[in-house]
C-alpha cells in the first residue's frame, strides 16, 4: 500500500458506515474481532452455550474448562454446508443473492487419562486430558448485491476527491500515476479540470443506473492446543493456547452506467473491480474453570487475552469506461496497468471474558447459559515505519466508533434413553457507538450416543441487517461552493442477511 492511498482512506475514515476501495480499516478490525463459534454440531444445536456444559470440543475454543469434563478419549470431525439468502435494498428496489458453501467447522481429539477402581476414589485428579485440533470461530461466506437509480452522486468522484484533496492539479506526474486513485480517474476519462478545480465528467444529475456486487469468502479456524482435569469432581481447570488462520477473499464490482442512454453526453458506463486477499496467523491464551457445587449444577468462568494477528494484503484493482466522444473506450487492466498494492500489518483483536451456568434435571437433560463481554473499541493495528502516523488516526477512529457489547447464548438438552433434542438461541451486541444492529441466532439439533461413537445434527440459522453507503469521497471544505462540508450525498443500502449452516458431526470413543 502506498502513502497517498492509505492516506486517502484517512479521509474516508471520517464517515461513519462508508464503503472504500481499502483495507486496513475500522470496519476490518472488527471483521475480525466478531466471532460466532461454530464448532460441532451439538454446540450449534444448543446455541454456541458451552461454557459450563463442557465434554464437546468446541468448549475448547469457549471456556477450555470443558476439557476437564471428559471421561474418555474421542475423536470427532463435523463437516458443514453454509446456505445464505441475502436482499439488498437500494434507492427503493430489491435485489437478493443466493450462496452455498461446504466447510469443515470442527475436527479434533481428546485424549484422557482416568484411574479406575480403587485408583480413582483415592485420586484427587479423576481426570487428566489433552486435546488437539480445530473449530471454525467465523465465517466470511456470502454474496451481496444491490443496485438502484442515483441523481445525487457518482462513483467516479472517488477519483476525483482523491485528486481535490491532494492537490494535484498541476502535479502532470501524479494524474500518471496509476497506484493512486486520481491517476485511475484521470486515465479513465472520468474526470477534468476547469477553473483550477477538478471535477467529474460524469452526468449524474441525468441519473445514472449503480449496481455493487461483492462477494466474500474465508473465515477464521482455530487450532486449539488444550490442556486441563478434573479435580474430585467438583472443579474442572482448563487452558488453551489458540492459534487462528484466518483467510479473506473479497471480489468487489462495481457498475455505473448513463440512465438516459444520451450518445453526446460524454460518458456511457463503467465498472470498477477491486480484488482483496487477506491472510494471518495469530496466537492467544484461554483460562478457564467450571465448578460443581452439586450434581443439579454448574457455573463457570473463561477469559480469552487478546489475539495478536500477523497479516499480508494484497489488492489488485481494475477499470473499464466507455466516455464517448470524450476519451472512448479505456481498460485499465490489474497488475499489467494498475500496480499491485502489498501490505504487511499486525492487528490485536479484542479480549473477552464470559461467565456461564447450567442447570440439570437428572438424567433427563439440562438448560444452560452463556454471558460474553467483547471490547470491540480495544481492537489495534500496527503498522511500520512511515504509517505510524496513520496508525495512530485509525486506532482512535476505532476507540471513537466501537464500545463494549453483551452477547448471550442460551441452550437446552432433552434425553431420551441414547437420544438427544436441543434448541438454542444466541443474541450478539450491537458493537457500534452510534446505529448499527444486532445480530440473533436459532438452533436445533438432534444427536444419537452409541457405544463406542456418536452422531449429531445441528442448525442453526442467523439473521442481522446492516446499513452501508456503497461509496464515499469527501473534498476540501468549501472546494465546491455548494458543497460547503465536502460530503457529496449518497443514498444509503440495506442489507438484510440470513445465514443458514447445517453440520453433521461424526465421533468415534476409545
Amino acid at each position: 500500500m502506498n502513502n497517498r492511498l492509505l492516506s486517502f482512506l484517512l479521509v474516508l475514515s471520517g464517515v461513519s458506515g462508508f464503503y472504500t476501495v481499502s483495507a486496513q480499516d475500522e470496519t476490518d478490525a472488527l471483521r475480525y474481532s466478531f466471532l460466532q463459534p461454530m464448532g460441532t454440531a451439538r454446540s450449534m444445536g444448543l446455541g454456541g452455550a458451552m461454557g459450563s456444559v463442557g465434554g464437546d470440543f468446541t468448549s475448547l475454543s469457549i471456556n477450555p474448562a470443558g476439557i476437564g469434563v471428559y471421561r474418555n478419549s474421542e475423536f470427532m470431525i463435523t463437516p458443514s454446508l453454509k446456505i445464505n439468502n441475502i436482499d439488498g435494498l437500494y434507492q427503493g428496489q430489491t435485489m437478493s443473492e443466493n450462496n452455498t458453501r461446504f466447510n469443515f467447522n470442527n475436527i479434533g481429539a481428546v485424549f484422557t487419562r482416568t484411574p479406575r477402581g480403587k485408583r480413582y476414589d483415592c485420586a484427587k485428579w479423576r481426570a487428566v486430558s489433552f486435546g488437539i485440533g480445530m473449530n471454525r470461530l467465523a465465517d466470511f461466506n456470502r454474496n451481496v448485491i444491490y443496485g438502484g437509480r442515483n441523481t445525487q452522486s457518482s462513483f467516479s468522484e472517488i477519483f476525483v476527491a482523491d485528486a481535490a484533496n491532494f492537490d494535484v492539479i498541476n502535479n502532470t506526474q501524479d494524474l500518471q500515476d496509476l497506484s493512486t486513485l486520481s491517476g485511475i480517474g484521470w486515465q479513465s476519462f472520468l474526470m477534468d479540470t476547469i477553473g483550477g478545480k477538478f471535477f467529474t465528467t460524469v452526468p449524474f444529475t441525468t441519473g445514472v443506473l449503480q449496481q455493487r456486487a461483492l462477494r466474500e469468502r474465508g473465515g477464521v479456524n482455530e487450532i486449539a492446543i488444550s490442556f486441563g482435569g478434573n479435580y474430585k469432581e467438583q472443579l474442572m481447570l482448563g487452558a488453551t493456547l489458540g492459534l487462528p488462520a484466518v483467510n479473506y477473499n473479497r471480489t468487489m464490482v462495481f457498475d455505473e452506467v448513463d440512465a438516459t442512454n444520451d450518445p453526446n453526453n460524454n460518458f456511457s458506463s463503467l465498472s470498477f473491480a477491486e480484488d482483496l486477499s487477506s491472510s494471518a496467523l495469530g496466537i492467544n491464551l484461554k483460562l478457564g474453570f467450571i465448578y460443581k457445587p452439586s450434581d443439579k449444577f454448574r457455573i463457570g468462568g473463561a477469559l480469552h487475552t487478546p489475539t495478536y494477528l500477523g497479516f499480508s494484503d494484497v489488492q489488485n484493482r481494475s477499470i473499464v469506461t466507455n466516455t464517448e466522444a470524450f476519451g472512448g473506450k479505456q481498460t485499465l487492466a490489474a497488475i499489467n496497468d494498475i500496480p499491485e498494492q502489498i501490505f504487511d500489518y499486525g492487528l490485536t483483536t479484542p479480549w473477552r471474558g464470559i461467565v456461564s451456568a447450567t442447570g440439570f434435571l437428572g438424567k433427563h437433560g439440562f438448560i444452560t447459559a452463556d454471558y460474553e463481554y467483547v471490547d470491540y473499541a480495544s481492537a489495534r493495528y500496527h503498522f511500520d515505519g512511515a504509517f505510524v502516523n496513520s496508525e495512530s488516526f485509525i486506532n482512535q477512529l476505532i476507540r471513537q466508533r466501537y464500545r463494549g457489547a453483551s452477547n448471550f447464548r442460551i441452550g437446552a438438552e432433552g434425553r431420551f434413553d441414547q437420544l438427544m433434542v436441543r434448541l438454542g438461541f444466541g443474541y450478539y451486541g450491537n458493537p457500534e457507538k452510534n446505529g448499527g444492529d444486532d445480530r440473533m441466532s436459532i438452533s436445533a439439533g438432534v444427536g444419537y450416543r452409541f457405544d463406542n461413537w456418536f452422531v449429531d445434527l445441528g442448525f442453526m440459522n442467523t439473521q442481522y441487517q446492516e446499513h452501508e453507503l456503497p461509496y464515499q469521497a469527501k473534498y476540501p471544505e468549501n472546494y465546491y461552493p455548494d458543497l460547503p462540508s465536502g460530503i457529496i450525498p449518497i443514498p444509503q443500502a440495506a442489507i438484510k442477511n440470513s445465514l443458514n449452516n447445517v453440520a453433521l458431526t461424526l465421533g468415534w470413543k476409545f
